[in-house]
């Protein structure tokens, strides 16, 4: 989106700029994230508007796996939340949150995570209806990592 545009449509939707009434979901993979987010993060600061920054790695990183199911690698999700984090570290602002499609079944949707799941394991347990999740243990993994990374945050500050 062009930052003006999204500031001009903060200022339409709140136009009081109250605390909470906005939320911003980044789903535009690491690598944009890198590039796009630190400048989209200036601009709304710039203008003095108030909102909250939640980042969504799971839409932006979906492949379709030689099997013809559709997927998701860890590695990107992650890389996608570390890029996150890093952005708004870099700019002095708040990581808001994370959006998620996750199941405590161990389901085999997404590949990769420290128990891998490759594209073989895909037909094995892919019991979503409409999109991949990540299963318990790759949702335990990400949640000790994002835990790691606010806890050095934390003590930063």
């Amino acid at each position: 989106m062009n930052p003006s545009d999204l500031v001009k449509l903060i200022e339409i939707l709140n136009p009081s700029n109250k605390p909470g009434r906005i939320i911003i979901i980044t789903r535009m993979g690491a690598e944009n994230m890198r590039v796009k987010l630190p400048h989209l993060i200036r601009v709304v600061r710039n203008a003095g508007l108030i909102v909250t920054w939640i980042t969504d790695p799971m839409h932006g990183n979906t492949i379709k796996a030689p099997c013809g199911l559709k997927t998701r690698p860890f590695d990107s999700i992650l890389a996608e939340v570390r890029a996150f984090f890093d952005m708004h570290d870099q700019e002095g602002s708040h990581p808001g949150g994370i959006h998620l499609e996750m199941t405590g079944q161990n389901v085999t949707e997404c590949i990769g995570g420290s128990r891998t799941v490759t594209f073989d394991d895909l037909s094995d347990r892919y019991h979503t209806h409409c999109d991949p999740r990540l299963n318990a243990s790759q949702s335990l993994e990400l949640a000790f990592i994002i835990a790691e990374r606010l806890r050095k945050r934390r003590m930063r500050s």
